[in-house]
């Protein structure tokens, strides 16, 4: 299961695949019946997307009887996370220095 940014953007990218994972983050762990219900698309589509988002590290999956339960890995969005920290930083300081440049103009 890779969990590179890159990955993890383009697999959520999809928004059949972002509306999933949104789900399974604020309903919990669900079986794909269920994600299927609520899908508006078929159970197989919903299987290949399940499928993207583990390869992703966004979902696990526990096997119970026949079923498997799907649950959100919420850590694999590290990366995401990361990476809006690093260019919040980097436009704070873009707009600091323009402040700066329109204060000196001011003067």
């Amino acid at each position: 299961m890779a969990n590179t940014r890159d990955e993890v953007f383009r697999t959520l990218a999809d928004p059949t695949r972002r509306a999933i994972f949104e789900r399974l983050c604020r309903e919990g762990e669900r079986t794909v019946g269920v994600l299927t219900a609520g899908a508006g698309v078929s159970q197989p589509v919903v299987s290949k997307h399940l499928a993207s988002l583990k390869r992703a590290g966004l979902v696990r999956g526990r096997h119970e009887g026949r079923q498997t339960h799907y649950s959100a890995e919420y850590a694999a969005l590290a990366p995401l996370v990361d990476w809006a920290h690093e260019m919040t930083g980097f436009w704070e300081k873009k707009f600091d220095a323009l402040e700066d440049l329109l204060n000196r103009m001011d003067q």
